[in-house]
Formats: structure tokens, sequence, C-alpha cells
């Protein structure tokens, strides 16, 4: 084939263009009508009326952590069960936050920012989402965050985390805050629903290679009023946008300071556009992954990953594990077929080295990691080549 397959590619629907162009000469291009019309149909969209939008999904990561900081006595609902009540103790300095070290750095250096300590869990081989055995066996008094990555799309069992959160909650009096990073999941399901849907405060990515891109930005996703409220006024210094001054200019009272994070009516626009066009992005992404899932099942040197009924992902990206993973990088680049591991793990960096754990499946893992096109992007045709190249072998 005459030009590579890409592994990723920006999707802009062609009308964005023009309402991009309504917002730059109307004279508002911030935080105005756009954004308010952005979450609105996100929040029909994802079933989620406690959702805002920021301008980054580590802004979202950063902000989530940021609001747990202070003690709170709240309620939520969980999977439609009664509302609990919850007394939740805040972050102190050397509290810890359980996470992957198999994920974008925009996952984990939020935690830093934060003043938080990481510790490391392993990574489940047949999902390279986070090892929830070893999850429950690092609990400790100190575990306040649990960030659970959905890799590539497919979700953590999230049923299996509620039960983790209650051995804690009898063990040392409090329930660890979850954190679902959905960077790599707009479309993907648990038990029927969205990602966010299930009690936890949940993140997304709207960047640029997303199924979902607005140009850049991010959406957060509450469990319950209080920590909505919060973030709402903290993305944007702490002002409190909807009240009524005389003089929106001059703020009232900040009780708690706050960032920039908000989102702009550009990027809102983008996403306004190509939200018309989600659905038909994600299909297409779930048709090639299930096609690479049967087509591939058998083929030497090939390993795949787990499938469950109650997770559907949305294949963000196809990850499987193969053997001679540098002779396989070369045989598809003389395909001409874009293949890449994509995330580095993040334990092997120097601002982290005060962390370090054994992480022994991911030792294993790591070196077999690849991903293949699976995007919107890709043709039947061209979904037939990468398999016909795979099973030829390398």
């Amino acid at each position: 084939m005459k030009e590579s397959i890409p592994l990723f590619k920006v999707y802009m629907n062609p009308t964005a263009k023009e309402e991009v162009g309504k917002v730059l000469d109307s004279g508002y291009i911030g935080q105005g009508p756009k954004v308010e019309e952005f979450e609105s149909q996100l929040k029909s969209y994802l079933g989620h009326d406690k959702l805002a939008t920021v301008n980054a999904g580590t802004s979202a990561l950063h902000l989530a952590l940021h609001l747990l900081k202070k003690p709170e006595i709240y309620t939520h609902v969980y999977h439609g069960v009664a509302a609990i009540e919850n007394k939740w103790p805040g972050l102190r300095e050397g509290d810890e936050v359980l996470a992957t070290a198999l994920t974008c750095t925009a996952s984990n250096w939020p935690i830093l920012a934060n003043g938080l300590n990481i510790k490391w869990v392993d990574v489940n081989p047949k999902t390279l989402n986070m090892d929830l055995d070893d999850l429950e066996r690092k609990l400790s008094p100190k575990t306040k965050v649990i960030l659970a990555v959905h890799w590539g799309g497919y979700p953590c069992d999230l049923d299996r985390l509620r039960q983790i959160q209650n051995k804690c909650r009898a063990l040392y009096g409090f329930e660890p805050a979850i954190i679902e990073d959905g960077a790599h999941s707009f479309g993907s399901k648990y038990g029927g629903k969205h990602i966010g849907n299930h009690g936890n405060i949940t993140i997304y990515s709207l960047q640029a290679i997303k199924h979902l891109t607005a140009g850049d930005g991010g959406i957060l996703m509450l469990p319950h009023e209080k920590l909505y409220n919060r973030a709402k006024l903290l993305r944007w210094f702490g002002i409190d946008r909807d009240s009524n001054r005389k003089d929106f200019r001059c703020e009232a009272d900040i009780e708690e300071w706050g960032f920039k994070f908000h989102m702009n009516d550009i990027n809102a626009v983008i996403g306004i556009e190509n939200l018309k066009q989600v659905d038909t992005l994600i299909d297409t992404h779930k048709s090639n992954g299930k096609f690479y899932d049967e087509q591939l099942s058998n083929v030497d040197g090939v390993t795949l990953l787990e499938r469950s009924k109650n997770s559907e992902s949305a294949y963000w990206i196809y990850s499987m594990l193969v053997e001679d993973r540098d002779g396989f990088y070369a045989w598809m680049k003389e395909c001409g077929i874009i293949a890449s591991q994509v995330h580095e793990r993040n334990d092997k960096h120097t601002c982290v080295k005060d962390y370090i754990s054994p992480l022994p499946t991911l030792d294993k893992v790591v070196g077999k990691l690849v991903n293949i096109p699976v995007g919107w992007w890709v043709t039947g045709d061209q979904r037939e080549y990468i398999v016909e190249c795979i099973k030829k072998g390398w």
C-alpha cells in the first residue's frame, strides 16, 4: 500500500470552520453561551447532569484532586441504590493515591501537582487496567484516592472497585475516593451506562486525537451536588459566574480561591459540531476493534486482551501483546502500517524515583505491548489488509 495507515488522526466536522468563524466575529470568545450549550448537550448525551467542562483533561484531574482536599459530609447514589452518607476526611500531606504506571503522564502528574504521594499498582495482563488484587493488597490508612484508568477505552471492573472501597471503610473508617480516568473512553459503557454514571468522579479528555475533540478540553463529572457546585466555581478563580451582580467585572467575595481551568467558546463550538458525528466515529472504532478480536484470536505470537459482556470498550486504541516486538514494528513499517506502544510506563521517570516499587506483571508485558490502527479512518479494506499482514508473520 502506498500511503501508511496512521495510528491516530484528528476528526473535524467540516461545519466547525464556519461556526468557529461566527464565534470569532461575535467578540465573545471566552466562557460564554457556547460553553453552556456544549455542556447541556454533553449532559444529555452522557446522561449525567453534574458535569462541568474545563480546558484540558489534565485540568479536570488536577481540579478533581484539589476538590477532595476539603473534608465533606455528602450523599450519593451508586447503581441506583438509595443515597449513602459518606464522611470524607479530606486530603492531607502524605496521603497516597493508588495509581497505574501504564498510562499517559497526564494521568499521574496532577497527583504530584497536588502534593500527594503515588503508590504504584501493577497491571492486569488480560486487560492492561489496574490489577485489582494488587490494589486491594496495597490499601493502607494513607490510601485516600484510587485513580483508575480505563486503558484503551476498556472499563475497569467498577463493581469490584466498589467492594474494595467498602473493605477500606471497614478497615480504616473511610472510603477512598475513586477517580475514573476516561481519557480513552468517550463512548465506553459499563453495565450498559456511559462511564461517569457509577457514583465516582470521572474525567474525559477532548484533546485533538480523542473520539470527541474540541481542539482541546476536558470534562469533569461529579457524583454529588456539593462537588459539582465547587467545581463550577473553582474552574474560574472561585468566582460565581451565575450570580446576578450589577457589575460583572467586580467579583463578589471569593470564599475559596480557584484556577483558570474553564473552557472557552471557541473550543466549545468545535465540540458542539463534532458531537454531531461522534456516534458514527465511535461505532467505526468499535466495529474495527471487534473485527480484530475475531480475526486475530488465533494468530501465533499474538495475545489479545480480555473482553467482558459487562464492559463495552470504545476502542480508542487497539492493544495486544506480541512476541518479538522489534520484528513486529519492522514488519508493520514495511507494510505501511503505523504501530506503537503509545504510552511509556510512568514509573521510569526521574521525577517519581521516590515512588519506585516492584511491578512484576508490568515488567513482563510492557515490552510486548503494541497498538495498531483501529479508528474511524480505517476502512474495511484497510483493516483486512492489517489482519492479512499480521497473519503472514514477522
